[in-house]
């Protein structure tokens, strides 16, 4: 006799199983009438501001926001040329959108872990199906190849007008410096009490823009904030020899608009993108007016922006920053920026102020003199801070691997990097020094390191290599270290085990190199300095202006 035997579950089990589960959702229910609305709403704010991913037409747009809210960055591709990585529209559905790009935005700042190459990295492993073809990844990585061809052949260009001059030569034509509005520079300095919640900018605006003197770290150091690029530059050109005042016998025409601080005083203000534009766009109408900037379209006329590239680059779905470099007036003009955007031949990387400014030769030589020695006490140091959300970003695992006496951690998210004598001695005190990329691949700490005669270790080409043509030199490994920051995130490099590699004379011709040939032209000297042996990083810049002008006889 055959005997059936039934698979189903009795009624009287699933009834059970039915009653346990509404017992589970009635108490998750009470728990949450237990919590205040205001409290729901806050997480859910929370966890949209961290990290936003929108798809708007045919591009991906993320956004990470930092959890910390001064020196804010935001990183906005996506400009004349866009900074995309171009993706495949493969296995795409008719009702997918069209994804042909990828344009990144970071919010956050320096101690944050967001950079161009890891995010881009990310999309594209959750954008391209895994039936992309071997070909499709070989014409991505052409691109990218393309991309990168176009930078150096930019940076090339720009050093092509290095000019050997000291002091810079006038030829009975010289800098004319517009009298602006005092709304475009002198007022927003004195907005500095209500410019950035927390943080009180006016004690950065004494002493011309240098702030209050270092006594601690000696002759020619002060209190200078990373932003302050704009009325430093300022204060130098009014007094710069080839300086005219005659319309008529100017080469050059600078502009001494604050953008910068113009897009600063907004970062934490709920007001309408109109507003945030509103003094751009009346620069631009001003200088319209003027028979120079009628006369060249704009080619001869030079604009310093303290602030990173991408800030003044909002896209049309952002709320951040302005949009006053990709305004189509502002395309022919020279922008000198701390970071420039690597696509955009007339966007020149010049080098963040540090807190250094000497005022003569002594100064310099000095300094030289106080660090050049051979013994340090650290053979690597890293000043930062990592993100908890973020356990396998590069300075998570530069902070694991600087678990040794070899490598002095300095942990800047306990408030430990706010004194900025804290940062330069441990720089002097160190023979390597770590430099991540943060929420965009520049760092101010680049130049303290260089200043403090420590060799830069660098992870994306980005930070500097690509930044800096009339600064820094073309050959990078006389200066620094690169180790590419893919090895270091998929656990193939141990940094510190490689550092320990460099012989003592390979560090003290890098060292020599950074304190004798560099240092003098990374530092702002004060707008009264008397430097007849050194150029500066004004002289140097304003000199290869100069050539360009020359050269290209506008």
């Amino acid at each position: 006799m055959a005997i059936s035997v039934s698979r189903k579950k009795p009624r009287s089990s699933k009834k059970a199983e039915r009653e346990k589960l509404c017992s589970c959702i009635t108490v998750w229910f009470k728990l949450l009438y237990r919590i205040p609305a205001i409290a729901v709403l806050l997480i859910l704010i929370f966890i949209w501001s961290s990290s936003t991913t929108v798809i708007s037409g045919n591009i991906v747009h993320l956004c990470i926001s930092s959890r910390k809210l001064n020196n804010l960055y935001c990183m906005s591709a996506g400009s004349q040329p866009n900074f995309e990585m171009p993706v495949p529209s493969v296995g795409k559905s008719s009702t997918d959108p069209d994804i042909n790009g990828i344009a990144i935005k970071i919010d956050g700042n320096s101690s944050t872990n967001g950079n161009i190459n890891e995010i881009v990295n990310d999309v594209k492993a959750e954008l391209i199906p895994s039936t992309v073809t071997e070909s499709t990844v070989e014409d991505v990585n052409k691109k990218n190849e393309d991309s990168k061809k176009v930078i150096l052949e930019q940076l090339q260009l720009h050093r092509s007008w290095t000019s050997n001059a000291n002091p810079a030569v006038c030829d009975g034509k010289g800098i004319y410096v517009y009298d602006l509005p005092s709304k475009f520079n002198k007022d927003l300095t004195g907005q500095c009490g209500d410019m950035m919640p927390w943080t009180n900018f006016c004690r950065y605006f004494d002493n011309e823009a240098f702030g209050q003197p270092i006594e601690k770290l000696g002759k020619g150091w002060f209190l200078t904030h990373q932003y302050s690029l704009e009325p430093i530059f300022h204060s130098r050109i009014l007094k710069h020899r080839c300086r005219v005042y005659n319309e008529n016998e100017a080469k050059l025409f600078y502009v001494p608009y604050y953008g910068g601080l113009d897009i600063l005083r907004w970062h934490f203000k709920n007001v309408s993108d109109d507003v945030k534009d509103t003094l751009s766009l009346d620069l631009v109408k001003w200088l319209e007016s003027r028979k120079p900037w009628r006369q060249n379209s704009g080619k001869d006329h030079v604009f310093v922006l303290g602030k990173i590239s991408w800030d003044f680059r909002r896209r049309t779905d952002s709320s951040w920053g302005t949009r006053f470099l990709e305004l189509e007036k502002m395309q022919n003009a020279i922008k000198l920026l701390i970071e420039r955007q690597p696509w955009d031949v007339n966007d020149i990387g010049i080098p963040h102020p540090t807190q250094f400014h000497p005022h003569s030769d002594d100064d310099i030589v000095s300094w030289q003199l106080k660090i050049i020695r051979p013994i340090r006490k650290n053979l690597v140091s890293f000043a930062g801070a990592a993100r908890p959300d973020q356990p396998e970003s590069i300075r998570s695992i530069l902070i694991n691997q600087c678990n040794s006496d070899k490598c002095k951690f300095l942990n800047c998210k306990s408030g430990a990097c706010d004194k900025p004598e804290t940062i330069i001695e441990l720089f002097a005190d160190s023979e390597f020094c770590l430099q991540p990329p943060g929420d965009s691949p520049t760092r101010k700490s680049v130049f303290d390191s260089l200043v403090s005669g420590c060799i830069p270790v660098l992870f994306d080409p980005f930070t500097a290599y690509y930044q800096y043509p009339w600064h820094l030199p073309e050959d990078h490994s006389k200066y620094s270290v690169f180790i590419d920051q893919e090895e270091v995130r998929q656990m193939k490099v141990n940094v510190v085990e490689r550092l320990m590699n460099f012989t003592v004379r390979e560090k003290e011709d890098m060292r020599r190199y950074i304190v004798y040939e560099l240092l003098p032209g990374l530092v702002y000297g004060d707008s009264n300095s008397e430097l007849d042996k050194f150029q500066d990083a004004f002289s140097i810049t304003v000199n290869n202006l100069l050539e360009r002008a020359n050269r290209l006889s506008l």
